[in-house]
């Protein structure tokens, strides 16, 4: 079994169990906001980047930053659901909202000059279309095994992606990678657990972890084919941390 398998089995579950633990312990508008940096599509980049070339990769990129917009359809297609229905409705209508969104996106591939501008733009104007987090009785039934299913999930969907990129291409390959495992098992068990109030309050906290996300695919799209597969990722994981903290201090004070 060679490294870079080994990595994909291990690394993008190990991730998603340390995320998970640090929800339990701060609640779900942390674990949203945790859940949005690219523990998963980071990753699935990196593999693809070794395995198919940096310009390959770069070009995935600019599709995963895109794909951004498919996740704000997701979450608030939930939103909006969850208010209304349990969690096999609301689960139906978001990936309904993210099909819908993913589909545009294919239509053509977009470049990262039109992609940012146009993902950080969504991203200011998102939290005005979330519904109320209005408080409803919580369910007190717990998951069972949900810490080992999120774990499953994410290797899955790292080995699908990356042994299929070739076939997907980059654009697509980019846009697959951002496919809300994360977003899904979390805001299932949160909605099963405690409730419509808490789902919304874990996906309006995405929409801030998303900045840090969308900095770490630009930065990275745009230093892959001039500074090299590592140097590009430590670019991107770098500015990353710095949007991460800065939306963190925000949230806190506001």
């Amino acid at each position: 079994m060679n490294a870079v398998l080994l990595l994909k089995l291990f690394l993008v579950p190990l991730l998603i169990a340390l995320v998970t633990l640090a929800g339990r312990r701060w609640g779900p508008g942390v674990a949203g906001w945790l859940s949005a940096f690219p523990v998963v599509a980071g990753p699935i980049l990196f593999f693809i980047a070794v395995e198919q070339g940096a310009n390959f990769a770069a070009n995935a990129a600019v599709g995963t930053l895109s794909a951004v917009l498919a996740m704000l359809a997701f979450g608030i297609s939930y939103a909006w659901a969850a208010r209304r229905y349990d969690w096999p409705a609301s689960l139906a209508l978001a990936y309904a909202g993210y099909a819908a969104a993913v589909f545009v996106l294919s239509l053509r591939d977009a470049t990262l000059m039109i992609a940012a501008p146009v993902v950080f733009a969504a991203l200011l104007l998102a939290p005005r279309f979330y519904p109320e987090a209005r408080n409803t009785a919580a369910v007190t039934s717990k998951p069972v095994n949900d810490m080992l299913l999120r774990m499953a999930a994410g290797a899955m969907l790292v080995l699908l992606v990356t042994h299929f990129a070739a076939h997907l291409g980059p654009g697509l390959s980019g846009v697959f990678a951002m496919f809300p495992v994360m977003g899904t098992v979390l805001v299932l068990f949160t909605h099963r657990s405690a409730g419509g109030a808490a789902a919304i309050r874990l996906l309006r906290g995405m929409v801030f972890g998303f900045y840090a996300f969308s900095m770490f695919c630009a930065v990275l799209a745009w230093t892959l084919s001039t500074t090299g597969i590592g140097m590009a990722f430590l670019w991107a994981l770098a500015a990353a941390g710095i949007v991460q903290m800065l939306t963190r201090l925000w949230l806190t004070r506001h």
